[in-house]
This record gives C-alpha cells, structure tokens and sequence, in this order.
C-alpha cells in the first residue's frame, strides 16, 4: 500500500526523543514511530509536510520505506494561524503530485493537514483519513496554556471530521468529543498513541538515586496550576523526593518564568528540598530516570496522549494520573496505577502514600504496568489498527464512488 501522511506541522524527521511537555514535539515522535512502523509492514509511505527552510532538500530517505517530502515555499514561521494562511499554497502541490503519483491512503495529521489533504485529494478520489491528535473544543474546555484555540480551528474541525472517510481518534474521551461534534460514530475508530517497547522497557540503566521515595513527573512548566496540585500534594507526602522534568535545559532554568513561578511556591509550601527541577531531559536520559522512580505521577489537566504515562508503564514504572484524557484507557485504576480527580492535592497525597506504603503492591502494579504497556501500546499493534482503519477509509470510499 502506497501511505501518504500528511503532517504540514512537522519541522523535522530525526532520532533525537523529546521529553519537555510540548505537544509539537510528542506528535513528531509519533510521526515519526508510525511511517516507521507502517513501513515495517512492507507498506511505501511518505510523509509530507510543510517547507521551514530554503535549504531542505525537496525529498529525503528518513529511514527505510520512509520518505520524506516538503512542500510549497519556505515558511519558518509555524503557528496555528501561520499554517492555515498556507493551506492553499501547500494542499496545490500536493494536488500536484498525487495526480502524478496517486496513494491509495491519505492519513492527514492534525486540522490544517486536514484541511490541505482534503482539498488536494478531492477530485482523485483518494480515501483521506483525519487524526486531530488534540480537539480545539477540549483544550478550550482545559484552558489549555499552550495559547489562544482559534475561532477557525473550532468552527472548522467538525467540519473536517465529517468530510473524511474516516477519523482516529486517540481516546475514548476524545470518540465522544468528536460525536459531540457532529461527526458520525460509525466513521470514528479509537487508536491510541503508542510507546517504543523497545527502548522504554523494565530492562536497562538506572538514574542515580538515594533512599527517599522517588516521584517523577515530566510536564510543561508553564502548566502551573497542574504542577501546583503537585507541589501542594508533596508537602502531605514528607520524606518523599520528586523529580520535575521539562521545560528548558537545566543550566537555562533560571531565564524560565514557569520555573521561577514553580520553585517560588515550592519555597512557600517548604517543600523546595524535597522538588529538584531536572529541567529538558534528552531521549536517552529518559528510560534510566522512569525507572529510577517508584511512582510517575501526571497531574495535567488535559493530555490527549498520555504518553509520558505510557512511557513509565512501559518501563514497569506505576503511575497516578489525572483522571481526565487518555489516562482514563491507559491507565488501569487498581491495577496498573491510580486515577485521580484533577485539582484535587489532599486526594493525590493520599495516594502517594497508601502506594508508597506498600511495597509489594507497587511491585504487582509495576508488573501489570509493563505487561500493559506492551500488550496494548506497542507500535507493531498500533501499525496494525492503523491499517485497518486505512481498510475501513478504502471501503467506504468504494461504496461512496
């Protein structure tokens, strides 16, 4: 099967794992996971996304079956409203070359790829799938720090849903999102983000760490109520240490509001001895600090992936989460970890200490976690309900002709 993924958002194809909270930076990785993945399968894929710099190469080999092509001219600049000014400049090209080169599936990775894929696939009867990743309405909903949910995005994203042949998307909370808008349940299959089984695994090096209880939690510092609910939980939960990973690298904390802002209420709460801010923590460091922890805790508010989550499970690492997103399918409450309402300190607390008090139940949720983990998460199976997804997309384009 010849796969286009259509990623207009992507700025770059390489090795480098990023663990600091952003949403752009998670959503390359699973790009980049599943054309590899598909590409496994013996499928042809290729990847598009938009020009960033004059110096790119029109096409590139990124890895085995993997290409990669960049489109339209080069715009460095690639906000939301950035790449919905660009839609028509990058979907005529595409137009272009699928004319010439026609794939049997389009897979358009968030809204603007939507909109360019759509429109470039109209005439060549090209079954197009729609992954949003993260909904406009919900991170409205959320308060999302990440910026300001445009009015386009919100007004054109059902729109979107209900002209593909069909969506993914990543949760179940997400499935009734997309219901809500309009979008029909039959067209609308659940595939979650998957993990690297492979690199985060229960196997391998060990981060430095003393005798206090460890916590790792790895969030955009900028996400100050979440990791405020944190840092008042922590000081209910004395002799505990907790290990703050995201944000900008740690010699360049000190220019970071979101830190400044964090580490003064850590003060306040007297619980600055006990939080260390690791700052960015490369691909690499990643694995070793998840398994150094007894408990990975993830208090956002909203998380369409769930990935850092999925990450410790994969790494037999339990996990207390927010009970809001993709936690609520990845995480098992009572077997693989805890869920907890958000916002909630005295609750988490609670938690953490009930679960640090009892050894040999982390052990059986660390166990449950792992084997969770690679039985539902694993790439090779996420390729596998991807394609069968992009199968539904082929019959229903069929049946419409």
């Amino acid at each position: 099967m010849k796969i286009a993924l259509v990623a207009q958002h992507a700025t770059v194809m390489h090795d480098d794992a990023v663990a600091d909270g952003r949403a752009g930076a998670v959503i390359d990785s699973r790009l980049r996971e599943l054309s590899r993945s598909l590409a496994s399968n013996g499928h042809r894929v290729t990847v598009y996304a938009q020009r960033h710099s004059a110096t790119l190469p029109d096409r590139a080999e990124v890895s085995p079956g993997v290409t990669v092509e960049y489109m339209g001219a080069a715009a460095a600049k690639l906000g939301e409203s950035d790449l919905l000014a660009q839609v028509p400049a990058f979907s005529q090209p595409l137009h272009e070359r699928w004319r010439g080169e026609r794939p049997d599936v389009v897979h358009a990775l968030r809204w603007t790829s939507g909109l360019a894929s759509l429109a470039a696939a109209r005439d060549l009867r090209i079954p197009v799938v729609q992954s949003f990743d993260s909904l406009g309405v919900a991170e409205r909903r959320h308060h999302m720090a990440s910026g300001h949910v445009g009015v386009e995005r919100i007004r054109l994203e059902p729109a979107i849903g209900r002209s593909a042949n069909a969506v993914v998307a990543g949760s179940s909370d997400e499935e009734t999102d997309l219901t809500r808008l309009g979008v029909p349940r039959r067209s609308i299959r659940i595939v979650p983000w998957g993990v690297d089984t492979e690199e985060f695994t229960p196997e391998g090096p060990v981060a430095d760490r003393g005798a206090r209880p460890r916590l790792v939690t790895v969030a955009d510092l900028h996400d100050h109520d979440a990791l405020g609910t944190l840092l008042r939980a922590m000081s209910k939960v004395p002799g505990a240490e907790l290990i703050v990973a995201g944000g900008p690298s740690r010699e360049r904390l000190g220019d970071d509001l979101g830190f400044r802002r964090l580490a003064k209420l850590a003060d306040t709460l007297g619980v600055g001895s006990q939080v260390q801010f690791a700052g960015h923590i490369g691909g690499d460091a990643l694995p070793p600090l998840l398994r150094s922890a007894d408990l990975m805790v993830s208090v956002s508010d909203y998380d369409p992936s769930g990935l850092t989550a999925l990450q410790a499970m994969a790494c037999g690492t339990p996990v207390i989460a927010s009970s809001v997103g993709s936690h609520l399918d990845a995480v098992v409450d009572g077997t693989t970890g805890i869920l907890v309402p958000p916002g909630r300190p005295a609750l988490l607390a609670q938690r953490i200490r009930q679960l640090l008090a009892h050894p040999m139940l982390l052990e059986a949720f660390s166990m449950a976690a792992a084997d969770r983990a690679k039985s539902r998460y694993s790439w090779e199976r996420i390729a596998h309900e991807t394609l069968a997804v992009y199968d539904t997309a082929l019959d229903a384009a069929a049946i419409a002709a």
